[in-house]
């Protein structure tokens, strides 16, 4: 082979992606478990903690996985066995800093005072 044709060989080399060895994954969810809304300890895991659902790219759930979880979900938050919104902790903060109302009485006036004025 010809010196120039040995340098474009490998010039085209460096551009091809290299074959990497890649660890599989292993599934989160197994073949015995059921994705269903009352399933909450699978649901559960699938939630982050301000109560929103994570991406199929965070769970490492296949498309079909991802939307059962999803519907299973929604439904759970329908039934009520799931909030829509988790601010525990927000509600425990506003509750130590907020002050306790106070109701003031004013005077009532009388019908006969409004329809004089």
């Amino acid at each position: 082979m010809d010196k120039s044709k040995q340098s474009f060989r490998k010039s085209k080399q460096s551009f091809r992606k290299s074959k990497r060895s890649f660890r599989r994954r292993l599934p989160q969810i197994r073949s015995g478990d059921r994705i269903d809304y009352r399933n909450m300890s699978l649901i559960s895991r699938f939630i982050s903690e301000q109560g929103k659902i994570l991406s199929r790219r965070v769970n490492r759930l296949t498309l079909k996985q991802q939307r059962l979880i999803t519907i299973a979900i929604k439904q759970a938050r329908i039934l009520s066995l799931l909030p829509f919104l988790n601010n525990e902790r927000l509600f425990k903060n506003k509750k130590s800093e907020s002050i306790p109302r106070t109701r003031t009485t004013r005077p009532r006036k009388k019908k006969i005072d409004i329809l004089l004025n």
